[in-house]
C-alpha cells in the first residue's frame, strides 16, 4: 500500500531538517527518511564533535599561557582523552534530542529507513515515489508518494586508492572521532578546512603533527596573506607544514604507517593518518538512475531554485555542487521549501556566504579576498593588526589581522578575511553589512564598544579611507 504525502524529504541532516521544520511551519504534510540520526553529519560526525575536540584544545593553549597572566600552575596539566570523547558525545546526545524534540512539535512524521527513489510505477505516473527498506528484515518496505521530494542525502569523506580508508590506522574525519586514545603522531593528507583544524586541536592536545598539502599554500580558499599567517602561526607551535608535497603511497606494517613522498628519499613514519582531501556527495543508491534527474561525480544538478530536471524533485546541501557547509545546507532547504510554497524564492549568491575555519588562530572570510577580485574592478583595501587592539592584548591572542575590500566606484562593502581571536564570530557583523549593500565608512563611523574585538573591524573599515585612528 502506497502513503501519499505532500512532501517527502529523503535525509535527516541539516538542510534536511530544517526544510521539515519550515515546511510544517507553512502547514505541509512532512515525511522525513533518514537511516541514521537527525542532525546528520554536522550534528555526529563534523561541525559539533570537532568544535568541542577544538574548545578542549582551548582551554588546554589557555592552561599553557597561564605564566604569562601571571598565574603559576603546581601540576602540569594533561589531557584525559576518554574524558575529552565523553564531553563530546554529551553535547551531541543533547543537541540530538533538541533535533528530535523540534521534529517532533513540529508533527513532523520520521521513518528510520533507507529510502531509493522509484522512476514511473504503479504507485506513480511520475517518478518521485520513494522505497523505504528497513534494517529490521521481517519489517515490510514502504512505499512513499509524495507531491514533492527533496533529497538532502549529504557526503561522505574522499579517500585515495592508494590511501585506503580502515578508520584504525589511516582515518577520515568521521573515524578519527572514535578515536580511544590520542596517537603520539599524525600525519594528515589535505590542508583544507578539515585537515588544518584537526592539525591545530591535535598539536594542542599533545600529538606531533605533519600536515601535507599537495598544493602550495593551505587553506587555497582564502587570501594569500591569511594562508601564510595561518602558516607562520602553526610552524611557531611546533606543527610541521608541508606544502607541495605530494603523499605517494602510506603502507601500514607493525602498527604504524609508512609514507612515501615525492621527491623525498626518506619516508615518514607514523602511528596514525588522517585523509583530509574533501567530501564526495551522496548521489549513487539513491535510485536516481531511475529517473531523469541529471546528475554526476560532483552532485545532483539543480536550477537557483534547487528543483532538478525534474521540476517536483528538489535538492539541497552536501548533494548538490554548492558550499558544503551546515548553514548553506539549512538556508538552501528553507529556500527549497519557500519555492515549493509560493513558487518563487530568493537564490543565494554565494560569494556572500560567510567561510569559517575554527583553528587557532580561527579564520573567517565574506565575499572577495584580494585573489578572487575580478579583473579590472577597482578596489580599496583597509587592515587593522589585532596586536594593536587591547581586547586581543589582554587575552593574549594578538596574532593576525582584519582585511576589508571596498569597490571603488560604488563604495559598497565587497569582501572581509580575519584571522585571528574569535574571527568566526566576528564575520556575521560584516556578513550583515555585505548583505544590506553597506559601505566600509558606515561600519567605521559607528560606534563599537571599547574594549572589544570588534574594534578592529571597525579600525580595517576606516582604514579603507585612510581614517583609522589607531593606525
Amino acid at each position: 500500500m502506497a502513503i501519499e504525502t505532500e512532501l517527502l524529504i529523503l535525509g535527516g541532516g541539516t538542510g534536511g531538517y530544517v526544510a521539515a521544520i519550515r515546511a510544517a511551519q507553512l502547514g505541509m504534510d512532512v515525511v522525513l527518511v533518514e537511516k541514521d540520526k537527525l542532525g546528520g553529519t554536522c550534528l555526529h560526525r563534523g561541525c559539533i564533535p570537532s568544535k568541542v575536540l577544538l574548545r578542549s584544545a582551548e582551554v588546554m593553549d589557555t592552561f599553557k599561557m597561564a605564566d604569562d597572566f601571571g598565574l603559576e600552575m603546581t601540576e602540569t596539566p594533561k589531557v584525559n582523552f576518554s574524558k575529552v570523547m565523553k564531553r563530546k558525545q554529551t553535547i551531541v546526545d543533547q543537541l540530538h534530542q533538541g533535533v528530535q524534540g523540534l521534529v517532533k512539535k513540529n508533527k513532523i512524521k520520521v521513518v528510520n529507513g533507507k529510502g531509493a527513489v522509484l522512476g514511473p510505477s504503479i504507485f506513480s505516473p511520475v517518478s518521485g515515489a520513494v522505497a523505504v527498506t528497513f534494517e529490521d528484515p521481517e519489517k515490510e518496505e514502504e512505499i512513499y508518494v509524495p507531491k514533492k521530494l527533496i533529497i538532502a542525502t549529504g557526503s561522505v569523506p574522499q579517500t585515495l586508492p592508494h590511501l585506503p580508508l580502515d578508520e584504525e590506522t589511516i582515518l577520515s574525519s568521521d573515524g578519527m572521532l572514535l578515536l580511544d586514545e590520542l596517537p603520539k603522531t599524525m600525519a594528515i593528507i589535505g590542508g583544507g578546512v578539515i585537515g588544518v583544524e584537526w592539525a591545530s586541536l591535535l598539536n594542542s592536545l599533545g600529538v606531533e603533527i605533519t600536515l601535507f598539502e599537495a598544493l602550495d599554500r593551505l587553506v587555497i580558499n582564502e587570501s594569500k596573506q591569511v594562508s601564510k599567517t595561518l602558516q607562520k602561526q602553526f610552524k611557531k607551535r611546533g606543527i610541521s607544514v608541508e606544502v607541495g608535497q605530494l603523499v605517494e603511497n602510506a603502507e601500514i606494517k607493525d602498527g604504524s604507517v609508512t609514507l612515501s613522498v615525492k621527491g623525498k628519499d626518506e619516508p615518514l613514519v607514523v602511528d596514525k593518518v588522517m585523509v583530509a582531501i574533501g567530501r564526495k556527495p551522496v548521489v549513487e543508491g539513491l535510485g536516481l538512475q531511475n529517473t531523469s534527474v541529471k546528475y554526476d561525480a560532483k552532485g545532483i544538478k539543480v536550477n537557483e531554485h534547487y528543483q532538478t530536471s525534474e521540476s517536483h524533485i528538489y535538492a539541497i546541501g552536501d548533494c548538490i555542487d554548492t558550499l558544503q557547509l551546515a548553514h548553506v545546507a539549512m538556508k538552501e532547504g528553507e529556500l527549497a521549501v519557500d519555492h515549493i510554497a509560493h513558487e518563487t524564492s530568493e537564490p543565494i549568491n554565494y560569494l556572500n556566504v560567510p567561510r569559517c575555519t575554527y583553528t587557532s588562530p580561527e579564520i573567517a572570510s565574506v565575499g572577495y579576498t584580494k585573489e578572487t577580485v575580478p579583473e579590472g574592478r577597482k578596489v580599496k583595501t583597509g587592515t587593522f593588526q589585532f596586536n594593536s587592539n587591547g581586547k586581543a592584548l589582554i587575552h593574549g591572542k594578538a596574532d593576525g589581522f582584519v582585511e576589508i575590500i571596498k569597490d571603488e566606484e560604488t563604495d559598497d562593502l565587497i569582501g572581509v578575511s580575519i584571522i585571528g581571536p574569535h574571527a568566526t564570530d566576528l564575520i556575521s557583523e560584516v556578513s550583515t553589512a555585505i548583505y544590506m549593500d553597506a559601505s566600509p565608512i558606515e561600519i567605521g563611523e559607528a560606534i563599537h564598544p571599547h574594549p572589544t574585538l570588534s574594534e578592529a573591524i571597525q579600525e580595517a573599515a576606516l582604514d579603507v579611507y585612510k581614517l583609522a585612528i589607531h593606525k
